[in-house]
């Protein structure tokens, strides 16, 4: 596993690389970085999640992506217990951003494509639970962070967000056992297809956006970063080791919430008029630093899980 891990996420870098260079000599720009970004979220990323779901029914599977969404809950709320308690709110102005930056991951726009190619279509699978669950609890708790107050429409809107639609129509195309046409499924899934390289350009242009000087100099970057790449993930395997989660559900859960910093943090530090250029930061910092942080985390599952 920490083979396929590291050897996937080299992959990837390189993808992020081209994208950061593309990017700085100006064959992207930003509206090109936007064009891309909503590409990615409203398109592609549903059409993993329908493809991933168009199984037979299996028992097994059923169980696994209950236990799936048991684990993503125990995951989200060591994330966070861990802000809460290491993030301080007295002399901190951008303490929402730092929270939100610690507990809510990036566990689709990398975590689809970590995931499946590791784990295939049975890890995406139960990935659905996570990604269900991180998009509950970012527009409940993360939107009460950033508005420092909470808001219904702010929540239907997340609710009602293509991933969350993409995943309650897979899922009763699941458990109804209704197959798309084959001629569908094919284009679907060649669009599928497009996440990983995608995914990683969105990250290389938000890398080439940043000031590289301040983010390697920041101590306070360093602190958001490391409680979200190691301390949430490794308290995260402890209880997934203690409860002895199956084995694809609780490599899935901990590849998930051991990603770096969701893209999510950014827009919604725009939308409520926080700092987004902080939130902008600790993101492209993170994407950086767990391409060195995820294989020292399935290491260590290696010898847990």
């Amino acid at each position: 596993m920490f083979i396929l891990i590291f050897s996937q996420l080299l992959k990837m870098f390189f993808i992020m690389l081209l994208a950061f260079v593309c990017y700085r000599i100006r064959l992207v720009g930003q509206e090109g970085n936007r064009t891309v970004s909503d590409l990615l979220l409203l398109v592609v990323n549903p059409c993993v999640i329908l493809t991933a779901l168009q199984t037979d029914y299996d028992t097994e599977l059923v169980h696994g992506l209950l236990l799936a969404f048991v684990a993503a809950a125990v995951s989200n709320i060591i994330a966070i217990f861990a802000a809460n308690l290491f993030i301080p709110v007295k002399k901190n102005p951008d303490y929402c951003i730092e929270r939100f930056s610690v507990v809510y991951s990036n566990c689709g726009f990398i975590g689809i494509p970590l995931i499946h190619s590791v784990l295939g279509n049975k890890g995406v699978f139960f990935l659905t639970a996570y990604i269900t669950l991180f998009n509950l609890f970012s527009w409940t708790h993360g939107l009460s962070l950033m508005k420092k107050e909470f808001s219904l429409k702010e929540l239907k809107e997340g609710l009602l967000s293509p991933v969350v639609i993409a995943t309650g129509v897979a899922l009763i195309l699941f458990f109804s056992q209704i197959v798309l046409p084959d001629i569908l499924l094919d284009s679907m899934t060649y669009i599928a297809d497009m996440n990983t390289p995608l995914a990683m350009m969105v990250a290389g242009f938000s890398v080439a956006q940043a000031d590289l000087k301040k983010l390697f100099t920041t101590l306070k970057i360093y602190r958001a970063s490391i409680l979200k790449l190691l301390i949430v993930p490794l308290l995260t395997l402890a209880a997934l080791a203690l409860c002895r989660f199956p084995h694809d559900v609780a490599y899935t859960i901990l590849i998930a919430a051991a990603c770096p910093t969701a893209t999510t943090g950014t827009m919604m530090a725009i939308r409520f008029r926080q700092n987004y250029t902080y939130a902008s930061e600790i993101f492209a910092f993170s994407t950086i630093l767990s391409i060195f942080t995820i294989p020292v985390v399935i290491f260590l599952a290696g010898f847990m899980i």
